[in-house]
């Protein structure tokens, strides 16, 4: 059981001098999903190497089981630093591919080509696709075999508009998730403000939050099962 992690690469969120990256809990949480059940793990970003953390989810409040572990966890650690170039890995064989959120995938990985390849490839072939809170962007720009939108019909969750203006924002994010998502024909669904939200639709899995994102990894597991 190989899987794919795709983190992103981007760090800057918006013009507010401020920084972002990907979630640490959102990442955390399913590698560990993953690793102890066996799987062997790939992890890759546009520009390879260390991927940007948003500050913000390494900070006290935001710390889960899995993201103490992972700090204490010097071979993840190293692993995480040295994220192979997604374009060196979009044709490799996998079993199942994870993209964890944060709000810097709305700014690459929703518009990067070797990504969209790869979700178009992977889903194409049967297997699972997942991604949690903002790593939805990534089906963005994606289309079926029949050149339609690949998450028309399909239902799906990930980081809401409401859960967007709760951390304040709207005005900043390149594009509202929620709509882009229904925009593309998708029947987007949603839980409660913060609490664990997953969607399975055939081999499309998504979680609507950081709190989604261990039941998601789950759920990617019973699929490869």
């Amino acid at each position: 059981m190989k899987i794919l992690m795709v983190l992103t690469s981007h760090d800057r969120l918006g013009d507010t001098g401020h920084k972002t990256g990907f979630w640490l809990e959102e990442f955390a949480a399913p590698y560990y999903v993953f690793r102890d059940a066996g799987a062997e793990l790939v992890l890759a970003s546009p520009k390879g190497g260390q991927p940007p953390l948003d500050p913000k989810s390494d900070a006290p409040d935001a710390q889960t089981a899995a993201t103490v572990r992972f700090n204490a966890d010097a071979d993840a650690l190293a692993a995480l630093a040295a994220t192979q170039r997604l374009k060196d890995v979009v044709d490799d064989e996998f079993d199942a591919v994870f993209y964890p959120g944060g709000h810097g995938p709305m700014w690459d990985l929703a518009e990067d080509a070797d990504s969209i390849r790869l979700i178009e490839q992977t889903f194409s072939a049967g297997k699972p696709v997942a991604a949690v809170c903002h790593g939805p962007a990534v089906f963005r720009h994606t289309r079926s075999s029949l050149g339609e939108p690949l998450v028309k019909d399909k239902r799906v969750t990930g980081f809401s508009n409401e859960e967007e203006a709760a951390v304040g924002l709207t005005d900043v994010v390149p594009f509202s998730l929620e709509d882009a998502l229904k925009k593309n024909g998708a029947h987007y669904e949603r839980g409660a403000l913060w609490q664990s939200h997953v969607v399975v639709d055939g081999t499309l899995v998504t979680g609507q939050n950081p709190a989604s994102s261990e039941a998601a990894a789950e759920d990617v597991l019973r699929l490869l099962r």
